[in-house]
């Protein structure tokens, strides 16, 4: 199987260096040149467009940072789909977009997979993350190869469509975790209690989440820096309040958080790492939320294994 990865950010980088290192061959391409020789000097090739990608690979997995550049990539793409090859969509987009563009590489005869990510860069590097993904189910079991060198738990959606909306909903999860771990640490602070006793409260109760035992751990060292921006943090949350108006559910904290991070990328810019949402807090307070002996960075500790579909109870 001759495999193509289009996209090589922060996510992107991490999945294809899964896909080569499990010994597919790979083709690469990327607008940064740097990305492309970087994957190329480990074993892939140069892909060098999304045409040529298409042309020369079974498989093409896109991994991109907005539903526009997702569409551009596709398009590009679609006159050199043939029957068989198949376009797996590996960024977070619009359920919408992902059905009409779906369609039309199924119209050309090739299969269409939206298979988001989610779990951290961190375990994306270590083929550990978790993966959505939707799609009929002969498309399902022929990427599953892939899917299993690609993450651990892997969920079979339902059409395509279905793997988007319920990413967005867990971006947006993930986000109301940040935000509420930032006002519990920025709180306990103030009323003086000491921040590595704080987080080790949360970890060990109810309170809680994945969010905590890895964000928060970025917080407090103060890099803040979880190779995710708020740019992409606005785009995620933005679709699920979208959803949410468009089937009529009046929400009030989805709102609220799509404003704080409107205020946050208006202070400190669209690409400024999005655990700096809580500077606004220590601006406000005056507080400073670090701590010393947390790590700069997220390692995953959790050994490689091949993944394996997770089935919903019926």
């Amino acid at each position: 199987m001759k495999v193509g990865f289009i996209g090589l950010g922060n996510v992107g980088a991490k999945l294809a260096g899964s896909v080569l290192r499990n010994g597919f061959d790979l083709s690469v391409h990327d607008l940064d040149p740097a990305a492309v020789a970087e994957m190329v000097a480990t074993g892939a090739r140069d892909g060098i467009s999304p045409a040529q990608t298409m042309q020369d690979c079974d498989v093409v997995i896109t991994c991109l940072p907005s539903p526009a550049i997702c569409q551009a990539v596709v398009t590009e793409m679609i006159p050199h789909v043939t029957t068989g090859k198949i376009w797996m969509e590996m960024s977070t987009t619009d359920a919408g977009d992902m059905q009409r563009l779906g369609a039309e590489v199924i119209a050309a005869g090739g299969m269409a997979a939206e298979c988001p990510v989610s779990g951290g860069c961190h375990r994306a590097a270590t083929g550990n993350i978790s993966i959505f993904m939707g799609g009929d189910r002969a498309t399902f079991d022929a990427v599953f190869p892939l899917l299993r060198v690609l993450g651990r738990r892997i969920l079979h959606t339902g059409p395509l469509g279905s793997a988007s909306t319920l990413k967005v909903m867990t971006n947006y999860l993930a986000t109301a975790n940040l935000l509420t771990c930032i006002e519990a640490m920025v709180t306990m602070k103030a009323a003086g209690l000491d921040l590595a006793t704080t987080y080790e409260a949360i970890k060990i109760s109810s309170g809680t989440s994945f969010v905590h035992e890895t964000e928060s751990q970025m917080i407090l060292n103060g890099c803040r820096d979880i190779n995710f921006t708020m740019d992409l943090v606005k785009k995620d949350i933005g679709l699920f309040d979208q959803i949410a108006q468009d089937h009529g559910v009046p929400l009030e904290i989805s709102p609220l958080m799509v404003s704080i991070f409107d205020d946050g990328i208006r202070r400190y810019g669209p690409r400024a790492q999005s655990d700096r949402i809580i500077e606004r807090l220590e601006e406000a307070t005056g507080l400073d939320i670090t701590a010393p002996g947390f790590p700069s960075e997220m390692i995953d500790d959790e050994p490689e294994e091949p993944g394996y579909e997770v089935v919903p109870l019926r």
